[in-house]
């Protein structure tokens, strides 16, 4: 079944791709939920014409996501935390925590963007975190788990 996404889909594809899953799928999730449409020939021909219009504002939004990923990429990020005995934390550091962080240097970037790797960070150390300010525009940012003060 081929379907036109309305809005990203995690692990399928972003908005405005046309993609081939189950029937079941397209049937019963993803068009119901309002993800995706089928894609007719008319609807195709449609999202030709809005590929088309939307190209020249796409420039200006990949120059300004790549702006944000020079901007960001020069930062030291530092995440404080609770520490027990060693170097093992109370809870756990996530994206929640690094969009907290980048936010406090100055840049609002949504925590579904955010994706650390490895998932929960238990421990001190030094750790990445990968970045997605665009479909296009991917950038990997390395932070620090210390000690609270």
């Amino acid at each position: 079944m081929e379907l036109i996404l309305k809005q990203d889909v995690e692990n399928l594809g972003f908005k405005d791709d046309i993609v081939t899953v189950k029937n079941g799928y397209g049937r019963n999730y993803l068009i119901p939920q309002g993800h995706a449409i089928m894609a007719t020939p008319s609807a195709k021909k449609v999202l030709a014409e809005t590929l088309k219009q939307r190209a020249f504002k796409e420039k200006s939004i990949i120059e300004a996501a790549q702006k944000t990923a020079e901007a960001i990429s020069g930062l030291e990020v530092k995440i404080a935390s609770k520490v027990g005995a060693g170097d093992k934390l109370f809870g756990s550091v996530n994206n929640i925590d690094v969009a907290a962080a980048l936010q406090n240097a100055g840049h609002e970037i949504e925590k579904k963007y955010i994706n650390v790797i490895g998932g929960n960070v238990k421990r001190l150390g030094k750790y990445n975190a990968v970045i997605r300010l665009h479909r296009d525009v991917t950038i990997d940012l390395p932070f620090e788990v210390i000690a609270e003060a």
